[in-house]
């Protein structure tokens, strides 16, 4: 059992979650599954080398994508939207600060860019293509703008996988707020809890929970599921892993 199952487990018991405790379900068996793109299904990893030589600490690429997420909470609080990669400019342009180094725009827009041509973590397309072979239906919702997530799925050779690219832009919230899930669910004409969102960051699953959908965590290193909510009842090392629980989960009637 991970350190995340651990604490979920003290904190809330071992019963899982499953979305039953949302809206009444309008389909049956399988629930359309809906995944999370950056660092669920895409690596960021590539970016930590030049985000290091831009600003000159090894953290940096850490930095930057904890205060992107902050500014993206900032912009759903206060009903300030702004696009996800305006954020990200934001934060490089605050890190530069914090950091005490000067960049000057076209780089910071350079750096930011690089989030476009991220490539599929290893256990990614295999594990897509076992639940596409299952029968299941996929599509993905991200905080990622629309002419973003494309270019993000297309360079990763994984577009093909998905019925449909979800992205915040229409309800112009970001998750983990409600909105976002319902507005997938509103689309697809299904209730919330005929989804699963599958996810490596725990407060993700977190929102898409409260919003009454199923969650399934992939627990990358270094990331943890939020222990005040409960634990999903699937969760795995990788995709491979928690698509296999997925499809003895999500039985037809």
């Amino acid at each position: 059992m991970t350190l995340a199952a651990t604490i979920a487990d003290a904190q809330i018991g071992s019963s899982p979650t499953t979305g039953s405790d949302g809206p009444a379900r309008k389909t049956k068996g399988r629930r359309i599954l809906m995944f999370d793109v950056n660092e669920t299904l895409l690596d960021l990893a590539p970016l930590k080398e030049p985000f290091e030589k831009a600003y000159g600490r090894p953290d940096a690429l850490k930095a930057w994508f904890t205060t992107l997420l902050q500014y993206a909470s900032v912009a759903t609080l206060t009903g300030a939207y702004h696009p996800f990669g305006r954020l990200g400019i934001a934060a490089a342009e605050t890190t530069a600060r914090q950091y005490g180094v000067s960049l000057d725009p076209d780089a910071l827009k350079g750096l930011v860019s690089r989030i476009r041509t991220l490539p599929p973590h290893p256990d990614v397309k295999a594990g897509l293509e076992s639940l596409k072979d299952a029968g299941f239906r996929l599509v993905t919702l991200t905080n990622s703008a629309p002419d973003a997530a494309e270019a993000q799925l297309k360079h990763a050779g994984l577009r093909p996988l998905f019925e449909k690219v979800y992205t915040v832009e229409p309800v112009k919230v970001f998750k983990p707020h409600p909105a976002t899930y319902r507005s997938v669910a509103d689309d697809l004409g299904v209730a919330t809890s005929d989804l699963r969102l599958i996810a490596a960051h725990g407060w993700d699953i977190a929102g898409a929970q409260a919003a009454g959908c199923a969650g399934a965590f992939i627990a990358r290193p270094g990331q943890e599921l939020y222990p005040l909510s409960p634990r999903p009842d699937v969760v795995g090392p990788d995709l491979g892993d928690v698509a296999a629980q997925i499809v003895k989960v999500e039985q037809p009637s």
